[in-house]
C-alpha cells in the first residue's frame, strides 16, 4: 500500500507543475505571458541534448535513477554505484541529419570511488555557404563541430550518501570560428532506504563566458568608400555568452522488486537558464533482470514529450553487456532514435 502511494504521489506532481504554470501565465509572470523570456539566453545549445536511450525511454526521469555511464550527464553522483571497469556508447541522430554522439569509459579506483572520461560531439556534416547574391550555394561548405571532453570522479560519503563532480572542455565550432572554454557539473544522491527511495540533486555547465574567435571575423574595409585608400584590417565583435546552467532535483522509488519482476518510477524537475522550466515522470520494468520497458513523459516542452524504449541485459562470468533503444516523437521535427550499447567488465 505504501508503495502505490509513493507512485501516486510521485505522478500528483505534474498537475501541481502544469497547475502553477498556467496561473503564472494568467498573471503574465510566465514567459509566455510576454514580460521576459529566457529562450536565447545562453549557446553551447548541445550540452543540453540528453544521453543514453535508457534515460531518454523514461523521457529524462533519471536524475535519481541514474547508475550506469550516462550518469555523466544526469548526474555524475550515479558513477559511483559502478564497481567494475565499464565503457558505452550512445549514438542519435538528431534534427537536420546532426549526429549527437556520446562515449565514456569508467573504472573503480577504490572502495567505493569511481573515476571516469567521456566525450559527446554533434555534427552536422557539410552545410552550404550562401550569401545573399548567390542563395543556392557559392560551391564552398562548412560544419558545425561541438565537443565536450569531460574527467569525472565519484565516490560514496556514507552507505547512502554520495557525491560526483565533472570537469569537462567545451568548444563550440563552426566554419573558422570557434570558442571555448572549461566547465563543471557536481551531483549528490541520496539513498532514503525507505521503501527504495531514492533522492538526487546536480547542477551542470558552470563555467565563465566564452567568446568566439578566428578567421571568419576578420576582415578588411575602407574607411570611406570615395576615398582612394588602401582598405584597414577589422575585427568583427563577437559578444562572449553563458553555457546553459543546469539545475535537476530528482526521486525514483522501486514500486516492485519480487522475485523476477521489478518496477521503477521516477520523476525529475529542471529549471535552466535559457528555457522555461520541465518536469519528466518515467517507469521502468525489468523481468528477470534481462528484458526492460520503459516509458515517460516530459512537461513544459514544447517538442519533446512522450518516450518510450526497450532493452536487453546480460551478465555472466567475469563479461556483461547491455543494449538499449529509445524512440522520441517530437511535434514538427519526426522522431528521434537513440542507440546505446554497454560493456561490464568483472562483476
Amino acid at each position: 500500500m505504501k508503495k502505490i502511494f509513493i507512485l501516486l504521489l510521485i505522478l500528483s506532481v505534474p498537475l501541481f507543475v502544469v497547475n502553477t504554470q498556467a496561473a503564472d501565465e494568467l498573471s503574465g509572470f510566465a514567459p509566455s505571458g510576454g514580460e521576459f523570456s529566457k529562450v536565447g539566453a545562453a549557446g553551447g545549445q548541445f550540452l543540453k541534448i540528453p544521453i543514453g536511450a535508457r534515460a531518454n525511454a523514461m523521457a529524462g526521469s533519471y536524475g535519481a535513477v541514474a547508475n550506469d555511464l550516462s550518469s555523466i550527464f544526469w548526474n555524475p553522483a550515479g558513477l559511483a554505484e559502478m564497481n567494475s571497469m565499464s565503457a558505452e556508447f550512445s549514438y542519435n541522430q538528431w534534427f537536420a541529419s546532426f549526429s549527437h554522439n556520446f562515449g565514456a569509459i569508467a573504472m573503480p579506483i577504490g572502495d567505493g570511488y569511481t573515476a571516469a572520461i567521456s566525450v559527446t560531439s554533434l555534427s552536422s556534416g557539410d552545410i552550404k555557404v550562401t550569401t545573399i547574391d548567390r542563395p543556392d550555394g557559392t560551391g564552398s561548405n562548412y560544419q558545425i563541430n561541438d565537443i565536450a571532453i569531460g574527467a569525472s570522479f565519484s565516490g560514496f560519503l556514507t552507505d547512502q550518501f554520495s557525491f560526483g563532480v565533472t570537469v569537462k572542455y567545451v568548444q563550440n565550432a563552426f566554419s573558422s570560428v570557434s570558442a571555448s572554454g572549461f566547465a563543471f557539473d557536481i551531483g549528490t544522491k541520496y539513498d532514503t532506504g525507505l521503501e527504495g527511495i531514492k533522492l538526487a540533486f546536480s547542477m551542470h555547465n558552470l563555467s565563465t563566458q566564452q567568446e568566439y574567435q578566428g578567421t571568419d571575423l576578420r576582415t578588411s574595409k575602407k574607411l570611406y568608400e570615395s576615398l582612394d585608400m588602401a582598405p584597414l584590417d577589422a575585427n568583427y565583435i563577437a559578444y562572449p555568452f553563458n553555457l546553459p546552467i543546469t539545475f535537476r532535483a530528482g526521486i525514483s522509488s522501486e514500486i516492485i522488486n519480487q522475485g523476477e519482476h521489478k518496477l521503477l518510477a521516477a520523476a525529475d524537475f529542471v529549471t535552466l537558464t535559457d528555457v522555461p522550466e520541465q518536469f519528466s515522470v518515467g517507469a521502468e520494468y525489468v523481468w528477470n533482470d534481462f528484458l526492460s520497458f520503459r516509458a515517460g513523459y516530459v512537461f513544459g516542452q514544447n517538442q519533446l514529450g512522450l518516450g518510450g524504449g526497450i532493452g536487453l541485459k546480460y551478465f555472466g562470468g567475469a563479461f556483461g553487456g547491455s543494449l538499449d533503444y529509445s524512440i522520441n516523437p517530437t511535434v514538427n521535427l519526426g522522431l528521434v532514435n537513440r542507440i546505446t550499447v554497454g560493456l561490464n567488465f568483472g562483476s
